[in-house]
């Protein structure tokens, strides 16, 4: 059993066990990066298919770059358990990578934070020193607000017994530049000392930077704001995308022509934003905004225009099969993507599903091919493709999610089995002249018509 003292000293060396809740897109990846750090490593899931993927050294998750990663289960130094209250008495340092998700009317959903807090300041060790960190992304204060309760129910003594801490998880799934290896992280903690051995922790993570940022909240809107950031970017050149259509501007040229200067971020339009974060983070902060009695208009204003992309470009989709004649009685569209990002077989808070939700509304039949995903768990409406090299009989194809299977299939072939030769670029990655010359007539996002 670990020594308080030993506790602090968060190395290998020290024998330090590391424990991760959650194994899903953060948490496994998580866990295999400090196992290969040299740290024995416990991981828990309540889901029953991940924890007997990982028992037979298969990867549970979408994201393909761990396939070949996942230790074996005959390791001592690799542990997978359903049981919180098993894990938690052999590890001195917990990491709780649970989903914090919004609910049905875009409320912070804190119950998976609350219940792993439940469990495991329930089952602490008071002979150990156990430090417990969050990294799930939730709005300033709710690691406070939601454990110190917890410690305070469990007869815990903060800084003797048990301490608890922030460090916002920051990778980017599908992105190799990004793992949990290769980005930089901030920790909060009202303990400095346990701050700065939580510092030199990560450090055995990650190659970049790890620094202490003083309080919780800081460390916790650090990581909200660093998505509203993006949302609100995003937001920008989605709402640009429409407006030059209508001025028989493409939006794209102007994009590039902003470029030019030294100080223009330069973003992309699309057919919308998915994924965990982006399309959620925003209503943490626009919660605790409203909590403390603080407009956040831009916020809610830019969370809405993304929101709503999807409809936005089902509508212009429908425009121009009616302009071709079609009616919805005879029309079909194929979506060349479902994955909320390019190279990572994750769904959850797809753009896709919107979009194919708003045609088939319009009666247009919808198929869908994505290389990364199964027709398991995909809504009743849509056909769906396993081979794209026999797909025929659609009237326009709509590149939604930017896969490399996706830009780089077969254009000439499948228009072959086109009924007719209509492409839409959601993503603004396709060599549209190209494509053009080859027979497709060529739209796109933010292109007039």
């Amino acid at each position: 059993m670990a020594t308080p003292a030993m506790s602090h000293d968060f190395t290998p060396n020290s024998g330090a066990v590391v424990g991760i809740v959650g194994l899903g897109y953060v948490g496994l990846p998580t866990a295999i990066g400090f196992h290969d750090s040299g740290f024995q490593v416990w991981g828990c899931d309540t889901s029953e298919p991940v924890i007997q993927a990982l028992n037979e050294k298969r990867n549970p998750i979408g994201d393909h770059a761990l396939d070949a990663q996942i230790p074996s289960p005959d390791l001592d130094t690799w542990n997978i358990t359903e049981s919180i209250e098993e894990l938690t008495s052999v590890c001195d340092i917990i990491l709780v990578t649970v989903p914090t998700p919004i609910t049905i009317d875009s409320k912070p959903d804190l119950s998976y934070v609350y219940g792993a807090g439940e469990k495991i300041f329930a089952s602490i060790d008071k002979k150990r020193h156990t430090t417990v960190v969050l990294e799930s992304t939730v709005y300033p204060g709710v690691t406070n607000q939601t454990w110190r309760p917890l410690i305070e129910k469990y007869g815990l003594c903060e800084g003797k017994e048990v301490d608890i801490a922030y460090c916002p998880e920051r990778f980017n799934p599908g992105d190799e530049q990004r793992t949990v290896r290769k980005v930089a992280r901030v920790v909060g903690c009202s303990n400095e000392f346990i701050g700065n051995g939580l510092v030199r922790f990560y450090q055995h993570l990650t190659s970049e930077d790890v620094r202490y940022v003083g309080k919780l909240e800081v460390a916790e809107a650090a990581k909200v704001i660093e998505n509203v950031q993006r949302d609100i970017n995003i937001a920008l050149v989605n709402e640009l995308a429409r407006i030059f259509p209508a001025l028989d501007v493409d939006v794209e040229d102007v994009l590039s022509a902003a470029a030019t200067k030294w100080n223009f971020h330069r973003y992309t339009p699309g057919v919308g934003v998915g994924g965990h974060c982006i399309p959620v983070d925003p209503y943490y902060m626009i919660q605790r905004a409203a909590d403390v009695g603080v407009p956040a208009g831009l916020i809610t204003a830019a969370r809405a225009v993304n929101r709503s992309m999807p409809n936005h470009v089902a509508q212009v989709l429908v425009n121009l099969l009616w302009k071709e004649g079609l009616t919805a009685e005879n029309t079909s569209v194929l979506l060349l993507g479902w994955s909320y990002k390019a190279e990572v077989g994750d769904p959850r808070e797809t753009p896709a599903e919107p979009l194919a939700q708003a045609l088939h509304e319009k009666g247009i039949r919808v198929g869908v091919y994505d290389p990364y995903l199964e027709a398991d768990g995909m809504p009743d409406h849509v056909e769906w493709v396993d081979d794209i090299t026999a797909v025929e009989g659609y009237d326009m194809a709509v590149l939604v999610t930017a896969h490399k299977a996706c830009v780089d299939i077969d254009w000439s072939s499948l228009l072959s089995r086109m009924n007719r030769p209509l492409l839409y670029d959601g993503r603004r990655v396709l060599d549209l002249d190209a494509l053009t010359s080859m027979g497709w007539t060529t739209h796109a996002v933010g292109r007039p018509v």
